[in-house]
């Protein structure tokens, strides 16, 4: 794995792919030097607020093949409606201010058979699929799919949020890789109502994935605030990537799509420019295995 630094980034005119890498800069500079359409999967976890300042720019396209103004990637024309005729305050409109540049960027950066999956909570799910509709067309939308956990606070005056909602768009309809038969089977949850045979050998996900937070006493746990379970991401990995091929995580936090691609035999990106993030990936990664080492947690 090589370490690439901010600098490295700003004077490089290419990122070329040959060693997994882990990159120490702003995604926003890195994601126009990657190369064109050579990523199987892109998993991408997005902060909601950057804390950050983001240049404003208003998202208002809506497909229209004979009023539009606008032409978009394959020669769809748009015209301008979205952001303009739906009422958000400020900081959601920073928000996808901040976000459509960067799946702009992960469609071009997909191969012909590649997928996007955006995790994201309630709060922005139904905001970013109106964007994705419109960046990668709605025929590319695959699934969304529901990541129901049962830990956290549990307010009395209304249903607990428990339930994270990834959205799966491909880049080409119907050209994607979706191996089903990769992806670790689960247990049916009425055994007794298939045979013997179907109850020892699971069931195949839905679109409904029941699955633990990772546990704060957990071998897995390394500290950072917003780490993913590597059993939720390891599903995503087995179904949408090959073995061998190129993973993308320009939001890489804990490093634990790196750590999954490197327990399945795929290969990796991870961009972060917050340092925490990369020193704990970096020694996650470094470990050799899927847990981190034990100082990663201090």
């Amino acid at each position: 794995m090589r370490l690439i630094a901010a600098h490295e980034v700003r004077a490089a005119e290419r990122i070329e792919l040959g060693e997994d890498l882990l990159i120490h800069a702003d995604n926003a500079d890195v994601l126009p030097k990657l190369p064109e359409a050579r990523f199987d999967l892109i998993y991408i976890d997005p902060p909601f607020n950057t804390g950050r300042p983001q240049r404003k720019r208003t998202l208002a396209t809506v497909h229209d093949e004979e009023g539009g103004e606008r032409v978009g990637f394959g020669g769809r024309r748009y015209r301008t409606r979205l952001l303009a005729d739906m009422s958000f305050d400020d900081d959601r409109r920073q928000y996808l201010d901040f976000i459509v540049p960067r799946l702009e960027h992960a469609r071009r950066l997909l191969a012909e058979h590649g997928t996007l999956y955006l995790h994201l909570d309630y709060r922005e799910a139904h905001y970013c699929k109106l964007a994705l509709d419109e960046i990668f067309g709605r025929e590319c939308f695959l699934n969304e799919i529901v990541w129901a956990y049962d830990f956290g606070g549990k307010p009395k005056r209304r249903w607990p949020a428990k339930h994270d909602t990834i959205l799966v768009y491909v880049r080409a309809a119907g050209r994607h890789h979706f191996d089903s038969e990769a992806v670790e089977r689960e247990p049916y949850m009425a055994p007794g109502l298939v045979t013997p045979e179907k109850a020892l050998r699971g069931k195949l996900p839905v679109d409904t994935w029941w699955h633990t937070i990772v546990p704060t006493n957990g071998s897995e746990k390394t500290g950072y605030p917003t780490q993913k379970p590597e059993g939720v991401v390891r599903r995503i990995v087995a179904a949408s990537s090959r073995p061998g091929g190129w993973c993308l995580d320009f939001f890489a936090g804990s490093g634990t799509l790196g750590a999954v691609c490197a327990a399945q035999g795929r290969r990796f990106v991870l961009v972060d420019h917050h340092s925490s993030a990369i020193a704990i990936a970096a020694r996650r990664l470094a470990a050799g295995r899927l847990e981190p080492r034990p100082e990663a947690a201090a």
